[in-house]
């Protein structure tokens, strides 16, 4: 299995410090330098771009610009990077979002990648008009993604469900390729949707064993349903030419925030309703010491940012050893991020992926967009009324 390896647009802003955001947590303008202006968010896809990456992960949120909008003004800054967009169920349709996917894939050539985000914090929800809980919002996930698979293989849709009804819904263009789903979350409930519904897992960066316990339980409610997935991993990355420069990079960070400042943080995302963020936030436990929580895995990103906290950190070759040994677990992507975001992906693309080459772990895709793998419809998904969940 040949490793994928995507980037972030940071359109919360970019900066030489960690600009943070999500999970009840405000951006940290202090080190926002960097606007996210069509110029410079096409400066950093343009470099990922160049540098091999398959694609640009690119946030949802009220504390960042919408994914929707900024990646289309992309596609003509760029020729083959493909857009993975997040985007909120219950936020539109699901008829609306299919075709919203529909036509970015025309216009595109074939370039979207869609990142489901449920929803783990009910403030930000409610600020948008959607007062579900979370495993009320879960269920509707399931539904919408139903009716979108649905719509997408050409049919036309009645669809009965506790939170999501539509009526003779079609599209008169289905997307060609099917755009493929990713999703992430750690709650059961999460895990139910994933298993059942999309292509590609993520989960956060968390030590080894962690991680490979979490793909085992996704497999095994995959595998109940016939299916088979892919699986990836969100992490920051501070790579160097030594590990020393690496750490004291990673220490210069975290030597701007004071310790005010990480107990806020600390405090806002202790509120979170979100399982992955509660993971994440253990590996810290608020504290500054002790963050390397397994071997170049440093947990100091969390102690200032909501999502994802970890970073991979060190030398270029012990940066790859990481990735090589988070890919025998059975991760095939890695969705990658550094501050400044421009910067590390010239380290990261000059300095590691040149070693994962050597190692026979990672080809540069063609100069041309591939196709997505045509994924069959499961049983469940050609049901007209499901069953309650």
């Amino acid at each position: 299995m040949a490793l994928t390896f995507h980037w972030f647009l940071p359109t919360q802003g970019d900066g030489r410090g960690i600009v943070g955001g999500g999970h009840g947590v405000d951006v940290d303008s202090a080190w926002r330098a960097r606007e996210p202006t069509v110029g410079y968010l096409a400066q950093v896809a343009r470099a990922a771009e160049q540098f091999g990456f398959e694609g640009v992960l690119t946030p949802t949120g009220a504390w960042c610009e919408d994914a929707w909008l900024t990646t289309a003004t992309l596609v003509e800054a760029t020729e083959r990077l493909k857009f993975l967009v997040a985007f909120r169920p219950g936020l539109l349709s699901p008829t609306l979002a299919a075709q919203m996917a529909a036509t970015f894939q025309w216009l595109s050539g074939g370039r979207l990648l869609l990142n489901v985000v449920t929803g783990g914090e009910g403030a930000e929800q409610r600020a948008h008009g959607d007062f579900l809980d979370k495993d009320a919002r879960y269920a509707r996930t399931d539904e919408f993604l139903r009716v979108v698979r649905r719509l997408w293989s050409g049919q036309t849709v009645d669809f009965t469900g506790h939170h999501i009804s539509v009526e003779g819904a079609r599209l008169h263009r289905p997307p060609d390729p099917r755009p493929p789903l990713y999703f992430g979350g750690s709650s059961p409930a999460a895990l139910r949707v994933a298993a059942a519904r999309v292509d590609t897992y993520l989960t956060w960066g968390e030590p080894p064993p962690a991680v490979a316990d979490k793909i085992d339980r996704v497999a095994a409610l995959a595998a109940k349903r016939g299916r088979t997935l892919d699986y990836g991993i969100r992490l920051h990355v501070i790579t160097r030419d030594t590990a020393a420069e690496a750490w004291a990079d990673a220490e210069r960070l975290l030597s701007r925030v004071d310790d005010a400042t990480v107990r806020s943080v600390q405090q806002g995302l202790a509120a979170s309703e979100s399982e992955g963020q509660r993971r994440m936030s253990e590996l810290h436990g608020g504290s500054r010491d002790r963050l390397e929580v397994h071997p170049n895995l440093w947990a100091g990103i969390g102690l200032v940012r909501g999502g994802a906290g970890t970073a991979l950190v060190g030398s270029h070759r012990e940066v790859a050893d990481r990735i090589e040994e988070y890919h025998r677990l059975g991760l095939g992507e890695f969705v990658l991020s550094g501050y400044p975001h421009l910067e590390e992906a010239y380290r990261f693309g000059e300095g590691v992926l040149p070693i994962l080459r050597e190692r026979g772990l990672w080809n540069p895709p063609s100069a041309l967009p591939a196709a997505a793998p045509a994924v069959p419809l499961a049983d469940s998904d050609r049901d007209p009324a499901p069953a309650a969940t």
